[in-house]
């Protein structure tokens, strides 16, 4: 049950042509950064059967976890390089990112707020 703090994104990458190897490998980096941090509840990577497209499903506890993964290695180091083999192709967010929203809807985010949830 979601307590109405909880974040998620869902990421779209295109990988280039011939990168899958390179994309997989600073994936398999960020995930470990990602499994350090207390409040990543789910850093989730999937793949389309001809491995060109990627979902990368994030769910944080709150803004404050977030705001903290975006500030450290997986993002700050990670994602640089993967814009060097990939595009985001898509990027939603769900629940409040607070002060980050911006610099989410920079990356192209589009940011859907909470309306209801179950239990509520």
């Amino acid at each position: 049950m979601s307590n109405g703090s909880t974040v998620r994104f869902t990421v779209e990458l295109t990988l280039h042509e011939g990168k899958f190897d390179e994309f997989t490998g600073i994936a398999q980096d960020m995930l470990a950064c990602s499994k350090k941090e207390p409040g990543t509840l789910g850093y989730d990577w999937y793949f389309s059967e001809d491995r060109k497209q990627c979902r990368l499903l994030e769910t944080y506890v709150d803004p404050n976890a977030m705001q903290a993964h975006m500030a450290g290695p997986a993002v700050q180091q990670g994602v640089p390089k993967l814009l060097q083999v990939s595009d985001i192709s898509g990027f939603e967010v769900y629940g409040d990112p607070g002060a980050a929203g911006d610099t989410l809807r920079g990356f192209g985010a589009q940011i859907f707020g909470l309306w209801r949830a179950l239990g509520r």
